[in-house]
């Protein structure tokens, strides 16, 4: 597809940023950020706050004080066995309040937190553990096994384990730790004074995590984000909603995982930024989320659109307490607006859509709280954030106002590129701008649409076919509760749409009615010419739907 170009910077539509006229009016276009270490949030929070409590988790509550001391023992007890500046610890941990405190004690002495997801296979752990040259591991007891089936492979020196019940209301019913692993909690105890080393942070330099992506297939890129960026993507979630959200109040219902970026940054850190309590979910439960809304009255709720959709359709929700909360937040896939209207009004609280990416410490843009919201747009570049739209040919010229290309994005939280791999990094981070591999428009409010992931485009006799667009039609379909759309070869048309359609409980539809359905609503080669019920869909650890494994799949029937 050919697209006019921009022909100078002065015409820019993007230079002018005409998203700061729609910014509420409490935030500001530009924010200063802390030059300084990323613990400094919690040492702030809990000389601030410190009787507050910090986390809610099994029917225990932990001050902000109790947190930065636990920390900080963590901190010494590390320091003791040899991590220093530079050095990388890894967490394979659920969202639990050790998670919070490993993170920060990392961070303390100058490491890097290299997050793995505990739901890996061991071939998994190996790649990220080998990648970032971990030497301590910090893991869940029952998970001990897998990293210890791994660790001759790799340069862990040392495993320390924690049972998920150790900072619950009943810490004596947690299992002692494995054989030859360290215990999480003695190591603490043990520590009778806190004496550490003087670090010297450079904030903008120095890699405070290691956050990986991918992960299923070869190598995972592990994005490399500095004290720097996630300070500022902490300070944007801050800016952006202050007026909802006073410093030293307010409670966070967290079952986003800690070690993907949106929950770290978002969760994690945003909440001890915050002053305000943290209620941690291990792990994603529909009856254990409705009870945590009951029980705690949360007043933000940041989550992914399989969440939503998935309260919307437990008819326990309604009566849930959904209204504590003040804003509800949406990330890590496209929200289809049929959601957002409903789950609006079953939860009365705006549900704002976000987007960002590992590699921008999950901060780039947001719809407003107060301000115009248009249907389908991811909102408006954050403080301190530019973007722009450039050719798909070239990915140097600037595309008018209104058409697409590829999403460019430049700012604070943008990473310092990926850990060991500086031919990505060339390939991403490019004159200062990271590459988003995102198709996206601007529109002449300067709101953002995400369009298609380029990968993701299908390209059917010659058309671009954007899955996200058919995807949102059928969510229109009264039957339909999950879709997600692909292309598969063809040798007619090069390649062929294929939607994957989970129903919803009780409802029914047939494929011819669904291929009806969607002849109504789109142009003629959009339309599916596959339709396949399924039970569920493939899920990323925080719901998002991966269409790479369902094209896997199709391309794995062609082969046999």
């Amino acid at each position: 597809m050919v697209t006019k170009k921009t022909k100078t910077s002065s015409e820019s539509p993007y230079a002018a940023k005409p998203w700061l006229k729609h910014y509420d009016y409490f935030v500001p276009p530009e924010v200063s950020f802390p030059q300084q270490s990323i613990y400094q949030s919690l040492n702030q929070s809990a000389t601030q706050f410190g009787d507050r409590p910090a986390t809610a988790f099994l029917g225990a509550q932990m001050s902000f004080g109790e947190l930065k001391s636990h920390a900080d023992k963590l901190a010494v007890a590390l320091s003791k066995l040899g991590i220093g500046k530079g050095d990388r610890v890894g967490i394979m941990l659920p969202n639990c309040p050790q998670y919070i405190i490993s993170f920060f004690a990392v961070v303390r002495l100058g490491a890097i937190v290299a997050n793995v997801n505990p739901i890996y296979t061991a071939r998994e752990v190996e790649l990220v553990a080998a990648d970032s040259g971990m030497r301590v591991m910090i893991v869940l007891d029952a998970l001990a096994t897998v990293v210890q089936s791994i660790i001759e492979n790799t340069k862990i020196e040392k495993v320390i384990t924690t049972n998920v019940l150790s900072y619950s209301a009943n810490p004596q019913a947690a299992q002692p730790a494995p054989k030859e692993t360290l215990s999480f909690t003695d190591l603490i105890a043990e520590v009778e004074e806190v004496k550490l080393p003087s670090v010297v942070i450079d904030a903008r330099e120095d890699v405070a995590a290691l956050v990986y992506t991918g992960g299923t297939t070869g190598v995972p890129k592990g994005a490399m984000l500095t004290h720097y960026n996630l300070f500022a993507a902490a300070i944007q979630c801050a800016v952006w909603s202050k007026e909802f959200f006073p410093r030293g109040e307010g409670s966070f219902l967290v079952v986003i995982p800690y070690f993907h970026v949106y929950g770290l940054v978002v969760g994690c850190i945003f909440g001890v930024w915050q002053g305000s309590m943290q209620i941690p979910i291990a792990k994603f439960d529909a009856n254990l989320l409705i009870d945590a809304f009951r029980n705690y009255k949360p007043t933000y709720f940041p989550g992914v659109p399989t969440l939503f959709i998935s309260l919307l359709n437990n008819p326990d929700a309604v009566n849930a307490g959904l209204n504590s909360v003040q804003r509800f937040n949406s990330g890590s896939a496209p929200l289809p607006v049929e959601v957002i209207e409903q789950f609006e009004a079953m939860s009365g609280a705006a549900l704002l859509e976000g987007y960002g990416m590992t590699e921008t410490a999950a901060i780039c843009t947001s719809t407003s709280a107060l301000g115009k919201r248009k249907p389908g747009s991811i909102g408006l570049p954050m403080p301190s954030t530019e973007c722009r739209i450039v050719d798909l040919e070239t990915g140097k010229n600037e595309v008018l106002q209104g058409e697409t290309g590829e999403l460019c994005v430049r700012g604070p939280q943008v990473m310092k590129g990926y850990w060991n791999n500086p031919e990505e990094t060339a390939m991403t981070l490019r004159d200062g701008w990271l590459y988003t591999g995102d198709i996206a428009r601007m529109d002449e409010d300067g709101y953002f649409y995400i369009v298609q992931r380029k990968k993701d485009m299908i390209i059917v006799s010659g058309f671009n076919v954007y899955p996200n667009e058919i995807e949102d039609e059928l969510f229109t379909h009264p039957a339909v509760k999950e879709c997600a759309v692909i292309g598969v070869a063809d040798e007619y048309r090069g390649e062929a749409v294929k939607a994957f359609v989970v129903l919803k409980q009780d409802a029914q539809a047939t494929v011819e009615e669904l291929m009806e359905f969607c002849r109504e609503k789109m142009a003629k080669y959009k339309v599916p010419s596959f339709i396949e019920f399924r039970d569920s869909l493939p899920k990323s650890a925080v719901g998002k739907v991966l269409r790479r494994e369902l094209r896997e799949e199709e391309e794995n029937k062609l082969k046999h």
